[in-house]
């Protein structure tokens, strides 16, 4: 992953190209170094740019219903907090989610990984968090397994049964957390339903201690972490998260300079979420000052039916530079290397380096800087996943 100023380091290379064998990158340099009649195929990129292929960190996308009613209050002036309280928010999504059968949330879930595909992703982190009963939370789960072996997207699965006390315990908390602690969490580990376990550390959700309780669990039980930290006040997630050294800590609106020095101390990736301030509107995380510190940012779209109703990586990266005054360059580092950081995945995604997975993106544009910048507009040309071209610019997932 990148720190401070060498963000900006993309590693451009002008007239360049790209050698893959076996699904693997075996070549980087210039055009002028390939022997083009020594390949079995040969993809033409004039006047077009190569990226990695981007990855997702922070996604909801399995889930059942609809909330277009809360977004049409929340422009009516109601809170995100105020339709959470009344029952509507998250628990709104669980009652659909419980409701769903496995069949139904696999199919529905397919098609947003499609969605995000022809936008560029090609690695995607997907969170439980809308069963928030054991049973329903391994349904989850064993839905985002049979997800990865049917897509052609890499899928990392992330336990969220700490994502908020559901409604049928909210008089028994204690009860619901040691139901995480005692069952949910140790099953998950035992049967490899999950590479993290994530707790949204904020009022209204679980506070300090709580979240270290189910942290510890996670630890104890082999699994690693991260943090919903610090999205609506500054609660304490992301000092939270360096204490248990997460993975990532995610959100970040609302950081005091001790969470950005305990952060930056423990190496914990700070993966900021535009979509969902804007979406809210809501206080945009302060990425820029983050980068100046010399902490590791990635961006992610957070993907969900409440707080940001979008697959779309591409919009992400456009409301980063506008809006938390992120550069071009420093906005690719994000969403490439440092986003698979952000799921221990840098060592083999993320740059187009020798030895790492062939996941490329083909943009019809001759600058990589006009694909922020022409917002609303899809410039994907072709997705090569593992050395194989899975998707074309006729926005369709390519089969066999």
């Amino acid at each position: 992953m990148k720190c401070g100023k060498e963000m900006s380091d993309i590693g451009l290379i002008h007239d360049g190209a790209v050698g893959v064998k076996d699904g693997y990158i075996v070549f980087v340099g210039l055009s002028s170094d390939v022997d083009e009649n020594r390949a079995d195929r040969v993809i033409d990129g004039k006047n077009k740019t190569v990226t990695p292929g981007f990855v997702d960190s922070h996604t909801h996308l399995v889930f059942s219903g609809s909330r277009e009613h809360e977004f049409s209050l929340r422009n009516a002036g109601a809170s995100y907090a105020e339709i959470h309280q009344s029952g509507g928010g998250i628990n709104n999504t669980v009652k659909a989610t419980r409701n769903a059968s496995k069949e139904e949330l696999v199919r529905s879930a397919l098609l947003r990984l499609d969605t995000c595909l022809g936008f560029g992703t090609t690695t995607v982190e997907i969170k439980s968090g809308y069963g928030l009963t054991f049973e329903h939370e391994t349904k989850m789960l064993e839905v985002i397994q049979e997800l990865r072996e049917e897509h052609v997207l890499d899928i990392v699965p992330t336990c969220l049964g700490a994502h908020t006390v559901p409604f049928d315990y909210m008089d028994r908390r204690a009860e619901y957390i040691a139901m995480l602690q005692e069952e949910l969490i140790p099953y998950v580990a035992e049967r490899r339903l999950a590479e993290f376990v994530d707790v949204f550390c904020e009022e209204g959700a679980f506070d300090i201690e709580e979240s270290r309780l189910i942290l510890q669990c996670a630890v104890n039980n082999g699994l690693d972490v991260k943090v919903h930290a610090d999205q609506l006040s500054p609660l304490g997630g992301s000092r939270l998260a360096a204490e248990f050294g997460a993975t990532s800590a995610d959100h970040l609106d609302h950081l005091t300079e001790e969470a950005i020095a305990a952060m930056k101390r423990s190496g914990t990736v700070a993966v900021v979420l535009p979509g969902v301030s804007l979406f809210l509107d809501l206080p945009m995380a302060d990425a820029r000052r983050l980068v100046e510190e010399g902490l590791p940012v990635a961006i992610a779209t957070d993907a969900n039916p409440g707080s940001c109703m979008s697959e779309n990586i591409q919009l992400m990266m456009t409301v980063a530079g506008t809006m938390m005054h992120l550069s071009v360059e420093e906005i690719f580092t994000a969403v490439t290397l440092n986003a698979a950081a952000a799921l221990k995945r840098s060592d083999t995604l993320g740059s187009i380096e020798v030895g790492k997975q062939a996941d490329l993106l083909i943009f019809d544009v001759p600058s990589y800087e006009m694909i922020p910048y022409h917002m609303g507009v899809n410039h994907l040309s072709r997705v090569v996943k593992r050395g194989r071209i899975v998707w074309n610019a006729k926005q369709e997932r390519v089969n066999g």
